[in-house]
């Protein structure tokens, strides 16, 4: 299986359980890991076969941009699904979400999840 990915989409935004994660921005970076097959894409170099990375950007800004989530489980998995849902081409999805200032006290360099979601059969 062939990948696209995109990698460090940082973007501000206000998700977190904790009531003043709704009121004040934080950093969020994305990663996502596009599965789908290439060779028609190689071989007659048109996007109709393949994905628009800078349309997925646009899903994943919205996504995060969007309504504030108490979780980014739930905001890798609106993302994961509006990304499948936006191009037939692909088979399946990894998207990871990083919260780097995640209100921890502790000293850490990231916290994060990542999913797979692979589409499913008609």
């Amino acid at each position: 299986m062939d990948k696209i990915f995109l990698r460090g989409m940082t973007f501000a935004a206000q998700h977190g359980v904790l009531p003043h994660e709704h009121e004040t921005y934080q950093r969020f970076v994305v990663d996502a890991d596009l599965m789908l097959d290439l060779h028609a894409a190689g071989k007659h170099d048109d996007l109709a076969d393949t994905v628009n990375y800078a349309e997925v950007y646009e899903i994943v800004r919205r996504t995060i941009e969007g309504a504030p989530k108490n979780l980014i489980e739930a905001l890798a998995e609106e993302i994961a699904d509006r990304v499948l849902a936006a191009f037939a081409v692909m088979r399946s999805v990894r998207i990871t979400v990083h919260k780097p200032s995640a209100p921890i006290h502790g000293i850490f360099s990231d916290v994060g999840v990542c999913i797979t979601r692979e589409r499913k059969a008609p």
